[in-house]
């Protein structure tokens, strides 16, 4: 039997919310019972899991879109694909299983789905191979739950494992791209009567741009040697994007509040609706860490190629803390139980 990671007995008896399930509570079910007869490497810091073959990795992503049912299948390949490559894959085969309520859904909204994963698909160059589709009573809304097949050369390794005390980290982009989206979306009504006319449409094109896909930048950040690990900044936001890195060393953080990139958008609906926007959904963005020589590099190469990246932080030893700076404050980096956006949504 594995060595079980130890965990709160009430933890295991409370009702869940809605979200990924608590990192704990992950970490105990994949130490007990998923287990493999290759050197594959998987887990709660991992994006994806990674499979050694002969001459190459293969690196494989399951992952669902369940949030709005607008452009569901944009954002299933998309987020798959993210995940892929921040594991160093080049992403190549997509298979979705498309789950909807009976009775409630039409032929031409089925339809939009699958334009919207072969759009995706498109756009990212990779083949759609099928899958599964089907009405059912066991789900009240669209799902996509979407699995991502890619490859990388033996040697493109990253991972928390690689992470070293003084490695910089940068994040691409801003905080909370797909938020902004759901949001905008979600509460256009809302936001029609606080904001001027044409701000939830802003908030929705988030979508496109800056948009959800992390493949530019991770295939930049692949060629600086030094770079470590590759992370998407997903459900949890920033800040359990980081605590996802750190934790498998038990490294420290510091976070610079000052250079964190946050959208103008993003900051009015956060202001609006009472929202951390390290806690809130942030997929489209990518946490980059590395050698301060490395981090510098992949910075300038961003640049070049209108990337929007920033320095944001630093790796510090084992048993340190995980810090947010603040002026010349600090406080301890939040650990989110459940996305912010829930509390919108």
């Amino acid at each position: 039997m594995p060595n079980v990671a130890q965990i709160d007995e009430t933890l295991l008896r409370d009702s869940l919310p809605a979200g990924q399930l608590p990192a704990k509570i992950l970490q105990r079910l994949l130490e007990q019972y998923a287990h493999t007869k290759t050197d594959a490497i998987f887990g709660p810091s991992r994006a994806a899991a990674v499979i050694p073959l002969e001459d190459r990795l293969l690196i494989a992503k399951t992952g669902a879109s369940t949030f709005v049912a607008d452009d569901i299948g944009h954002r299933a390949a998309h987020l798959n694909a993210n995940a892929v490559a921040c594991a160093g894959g080049e992403p190549k085969w997509f298979m979705a299983t498309v789950l909807l309520p009976e009775h409630e859904m039409d032929a031409i909204f089925v339809e939009q789905i699958f334009q919207q994963i072969t759009r995706a698909c498109n756009a990212l160059k990779i083949s759609w191979n099928g899958g599964h589709a089907e009405m059912t009573a066991a789900v009240t809304q669209p799902i996509v739950i979407g699995m991502l097949l890619g490859e990388a050369p033996l040697s493109r390794r990253y991972g928390a494992d690689q992470i070293q005390p003084g490695d910089h980290i940068l994040l691409t982009k801003g905080l909370a791209v797909d938020a902004t989206a759901i949001i905008g979306r979600a509460k256009a009504a809302a936001l029609a009567e606080i904001f001027e006319a044409d701000f939830a449409k802003q908030c929705e094109a988030f979508l496109q741009a800056p948009g959800l896909s992390v493949l530019p930048e991770a295939r930049i950040a692949w060629q600086k040697p030094g770079v470590h690990a590759l992370h998407p900044a997903a459900t949890g936001g920033l800040a359990n994007a980081v605590h996802e890195l750190v934790k498998e060393e038990n490294f420290g953080v510091e976070l610079e509040v000052s250079q964190i990139p946050l959208f103008p958008e993003t900051k009015l609906l956060c202001e609006q609706f009472g929202l951390d926007p390290i806690g809130l959904m942030a997929s489209g963005a990518m946490l980059v860490v590395g050698e301060e020589q490395a981090c510098a590099e992949v910075l300038q190469a961003y640049q070049a190629a209108s990337i929007p990246a920033a320095l944001i932080g630093r790796i510090l030893p084992e048993g340190e803390g995980r810090w947010l700076i603040d002026d010349t404050e600090r406080h301890p980096l939040a650990l989110f139980p459940r996305d912010e956006i829930f509390r919108v949504l």
